[in-house]
């Protein structure tokens, strides 16, 4: 098994790095090209870039955004939002990123998982799954959480894995910006269901709730607030996980 990692979120709009409750009420939380480098020099294990207007505003991802931080960085770089197509996937590709993450367009199309893990390679294809909680389980919701599927989240996963993806990036609408902690039954219901690694997102509000979310089945731990408040740097997170007994990256 392969020490699980600790990925910053960088939520960009207008190049710009912002963060909000639910993916509302945006706040500016600073240039994600200082914010990325500083990131790395705390020990981050990769970053995760999204543009959350792109799906929206119906346009693709800021190019411009993604090139000036991978200028800046030596780790792995995850890119999403406006991702519809196999030209879009390229271009991110070209423009510095190791993996794209697709969710609205995979929703409308899932032929686009198939394409790019048959074009760019499996470790490529990270499906982006936006969660909240209803009747008792989880159903997909899509364009940035303002569009609710129906689709029930561990069969969509189950399906995304069979298409090709290497990730899921599993977000809980309910607790993202809320700083509650993951929702760790959502985490234990879809890896229960999947092999492929689930990067937990949506929720964490301190150290403890890292090591709660890999307890329940999470390969990676996806942080934003914590982190753009400046509460605690990655450094601090991994002395917790350490300290719980979690082996992490150095």
């Amino acid at each position: 098994m392969l020490a699980p990692r600790v990925i910053p979120c960088l939520d960009v709009d207008g190049g710009r790095v912002v963060k909000g409750v639910q993916f509302s009420d945006l706040r500016d939380a600073g240039d994600p090209v200082e914010i990325a480098a500083s990131y790395e020099q705390q020990g981050a294990d990769e970053i995760v870039i999204l543009d959350v207007s792109a799906t929206p505003e119906g346009r693709g991802n800021a190019v411009a955004t993604v090139a000036a931080v991978r200028a800046v960085l030596s780790i792995p770089l995850t890119v999403g939002g406006g991702v519809r197509s196999m030209a879009d996937a390229g271009r991110l590709l070209d423009a510095g990123a190791d993996r794209v993450a697709a969710n609205t367009a995979a929703v409308e199309r899932p032929e686009l998982i198939e394409e790019i893990a048959a074009q760019f390679g499996t470790q490529c294809a990270v499906i982006s799954i936006d969660a909240g909680r209803r009747n008792g389980g989880w159903e997909v919701l899509t364009t940035s959480g303002t569009s609710r599927t129906g689709m029930d989240v561990g069969e969509w996963a189950t399906r995304c894995a069979g298409l090709g993806a290497g990730e899921i990036l599993l977000t809980s609408w309910d607790r993202d910006g809320t700083r509650k902690g993951y929702d760790t039954e959502l985490l234990s219901s879809v890896s229960d269901l999947v092999t492929i690694p689930i990067i937990a997102s949506g929720g964490a509000g301190q150290a403890i709730d890292l090591v709660a979310a890999i307890h329940a089945g999470a390969s990676a731990v996806l942080v934003a607030s914590l982190l753009h408040d400046r509460d605690l740097t990655v450094a601090d997170l991994k002395a917790t996980m350490t300290q719980h007994g979690i082996e992490v990256r150095t």
